[in-house]
């Protein structure tokens, strides 16, 4: 079947002006001599009208250009349907992006939706809401509610958020509960990735896998400032080895396993944030994977 992409554009996301990237997509597409149409992100999350257009249609392959959260969102309504999934990052860190090797740059990105290679993709649910990326409790959580409520976007931005929280930031109680163990800590942050990195090459979870059946949890543990940088460096850089679930240290600054299901307690009223969108924190979430639940076209190993 001849491949019909319909490229859903987030207008608002990232900084970069959309209209050149329509063009860019119109007239990169039409010189590989694929079809397609363009639709736009809507904020309410309900593409049931994709779908229907997808079905009617006979669309192959739905690309995404926006951030991590419009991703999620979109790929959330339509992995039912049996189309593959590119991306072309537009987004403040484009964690999901990133971590399957896609650039960031539009044109490079649209040469691997054009001659890439699709895979089965793992996402997780978080109290049922579906997840492509990471889930974070604590620090980064407060970071993602403080930058969606800022007037402007893009990577600057975020980064002042990161400092201004960093110096006020607070420490949150939690209890965990796995499989194989349970355990309660008073920690800066909890991260729960399917993706390696917070995004813009930030890696917080350097052994995670977007195939393997598994979630990377990382909890940086209640500790002083200066220490919390360089633990937290430490673990960016790969520094921290994986703990298998039945001998974890609690008392290690920071605790990092793999497991396919998580109960945490949020005992304090943490923030909570799902693939860099604000979420309302709740006092229980429960996490599980969704093993290979998507199609995403990476780039072949030459590009």
């Amino acid at each position: 079947m001849a491949r019909r992409i319909l490229y859903v554009i987030n207008p608002v996301s990232g900084t970069r002006a959309k209209k050149e990237l329509e063009l860019l997509i119109g007239n990169e597409t039409r010189k590989a001599g694929i079809a397609f149409a363009i639709a736009y992100s809507v904020a309410d999350a309900n593409y049931d009208f994709l779908a229907e257009k997808i079905k009617q249609e006979n669309f192959s392959d739905v690309v995404i250009a926006g951030g991590d959260g419009t991703v999620s969102q979109v790929v959330a309504a339509l992995k039912h349907l049996p189309v593959q999934f590119g991306i072309i990052p537009c987004g403040s860190g484009n964690g999901l992006a990133l971590a399957a090797g896609i650039s960031k740059d539009p044109e490079k990105a649209l040469h691997t939706v054009f001659n890439g290679v699709a895979a089965d993709t793992d996402g997780f649910r978080v109290n049922g809401q579906f997840a492509c990326m990471l889930a974070g409790l604590g620090f980064d959580a407060k970071v993602a509610h403080d930058f969606a409520k800022s007037s402007s976007r893009g990577l600057r931005t975020y980064a002042k958020e990161v400092l201004r929280n960093f110096f006020k930031s607070r420490f949150y109680q939690f209890a965990l509960h796995s499989p194989d163990t349970g355990f309660n800590t008073e920690a800066f942050f909890i991260s729960v990735a399917n993706s390696n990195q917070f995004g813009n090459q930030f890696t917080i979870a350097p052994q995670a896998s977007l195939c393997d059946g598994l979630l990377d949890i990382v909890i940086v543990n209640r500790q002083n400032k200066l220490k919390l940088l360089y633990q937290t460096l430490k673990q960016v850089m790969g520094k921290n080895r994986l703990q298998p679930q039945e001998a974890i240290d609690t008392g290690r600054p920071v605790i990092y396993f793999q497991t396919s299901d998580l109960i945490i307690e949020n005992l304090s009223a943490a923030p909570l944030h799902i693939d860099g969108d604000p979420v309302q924190t709740v006092s229980r979430i429960e996490v599980n994977v969704e093993k290979r639940c998507f199609r995403m076209i990476y780039p072949r190993a030459e590009q």
